[in-house]
């Protein structure tokens, strides 16, 4: 079979297309995460009760996650069975045209309980978009580079959030700089979601414009295609699924508290007005996107599982030096924690998506990879909002937060001891593409 070097421009276009589809999803999903922490608890969950109107919003924000599953079930499985880009695309589609139709919801104040009742639908569907998306960017741009620099070429999927934040936030904040106060809850906010539908249609050129990938073009000629890949990964698989699902908790977490929660926590506990709040996230996104490939690269030369567990470990530290040093409401140091905590997502972030598709046999690994991420995503970043907004109201202090995101860190370490590292030679026997053993350092 003819294959591609790595620098031939079918592997630079999947790489862009990668990064750039998963970007404009991710956009989607954090215009909303943002405007979840805001707006929508005025808009669509009125309440005399500030608090309650903001854990309501941050409850639409978890449906999200927790519809990931049904994407990861369904768009995993049919990435195994009928290939990795049909699937891409459909996954673009529908999470482009539910960010949409939020954009163009009417309020509470217009329509009712009607309004609620359709953003946790459209929520839902954005979900489930997500969760068959990233499972299939990770093997879109892994599987046409070296499976020896999985790191790298798998990063390209992982620079998509961080992208994609960078973009809602920036848009968000023009915004709110533009605007006023009541504009921007009153119709400011719609501009960001109405963007979207530009957006998709430049990804969907992108994506469009691809070949399938060398590996899945190896299983059909071999007729290697899984028949129920769902079943198998669960029975043939169910300890490298368990790891990718743990390793992926503590991360999900962080960047949950760093993107979402910092806002509400500044604005509210700290007395910082909303754009402060997000340029700090700005300026912490802007870092991921050079810091995560640099990451995934440098994973690639020492031991993955290393990296991504010191990090760890580093992730259930960082807490509790950021909510001391940002009690006094300084803009500076709230920026600073947010851009270190944000940089130590990133060494467990940049590594991860080589990490979780090393866990599965090539047949398997979109549905299995697919699993993990959703799964993982619902006992992780679904919750994390929440659970951060109650316990600060309850205890009225950092403490209990801190202490949670340490939990996850032990969680994500014990999930690392479980996994596996990669094996190359996995793809290159099946796309024939063997060479000589190289000896991770």
């Amino acid at each position: 079979m003819e294959t591609q070097s790595l620098g031939g421009s079918a592997v630079r276009r999947a790489f862009f297309a990668s990064l750039t589809g998963t970007a404009l999803e991710w956009y989607d999903f954090a215009i909303y995460s943002v405007a979840a922490a805001l707006v929508f608890g005025d808009v669509f969950f009125p309440s005399e009760d500030p608090a309650t109107g903001t854990l309501l919003a941050f409850s639409t924000y978890a449906v999200g996650y927790v519809s990931r599953p049904l994407g990861g079930f369904v768009f995993g499985r049919l990435g195994d069975k009928i290939g990795r880009k049909k699937v891409l695309i459909a996954t673009l589609v529908l999470i482009g045209a539910a960010t949409l139709l939020i954009g163009l919801l009417p309020s509470y104040a217009t329509i009712g309980v009607a309004a609620p009742i359709a953003l946790v639908i459209l929520r839902f569907a954005q979900g489930v978009g997500v969760g068959g998306e990233w499972g299939g960017a990770v093997l879109l741009s892994s599987e046409f580079g070296d499976p020896r620099r999985r790191g790298f070429f798998a990063s390209a999927a992982q620079i998509g959030p961080p992208a994609g934040n960078l973009m809602a936030n920036g848009v968000l904040a023009a915004l709110g700089a533009m605007l006023t106060e009541d504009q921007f809850t009153s119709w400011g906010w719609r501009v960001a979601f109405l963007l979207s539908g530009v957006l998709v249609v430049f990804g969907l050129w992108i994506r469009a414009k691809l070949e399938e990938t060398p590996v899945f073009k190896a299983m059909e000629a071999e007729q290697k295609r899984p028949e129920a890949p769902i079943r198998e990964v669960f029975t043939t698989h169910p300890r490298a699924l368990t790891a990718a699902i743990l390793s992926r908790v503590a991360p999900d977490v962080l960047y949950a508290l760093f993107t979402v929660f910092v806002l509400t926590y500044a604005t509210g506990e700290l007395g910082m007005s909303r754009g402060s709040a997000l340029a700090a996230v700005l300026i912490g996104s802007s870092f991921q996107v050079f810091l995560i490939p640099l990451a995934g690269a440098l994973s690639d030369r020492i031991n993955r599982r290393l990296l991504y567990g010191v990090s760890a470990v580093a992730a259930g530290v960082w807490p509790f030096l950021f909510f001391p040093m940002t009690s006094g409401g300084n803009w500076p140091l709230l920026a600073l924690g947010v851009v270190v905590a944000l940089a130590i997502h990133s060494l467990m972030y940049g590594p991860q998506a080589a990490f979780i598709a090393e866990q599965f046999s090539p047949r398997l690994r979109y549905t299995g990879s697919s699993l993990a991420y959703t799964l993982a995503g619902v006992i992780g970043g679904a919750v994390a909002p929440l659970l951060f907004t109650a316990l600060l109201d309850a205890y009225d202090s950092w403490i209990p937060l801190a202490l949670y995101v340490a939990l996850t860190a032990v969680v994500t370490v014990v999930g690392l001891s479980l996994g596996r590292d990669g094996n190359p030679a996995d793809d290159e026997e099946l796309t024939g593409t063997e060479q000589p053993l190289r000896v991770q350092a």
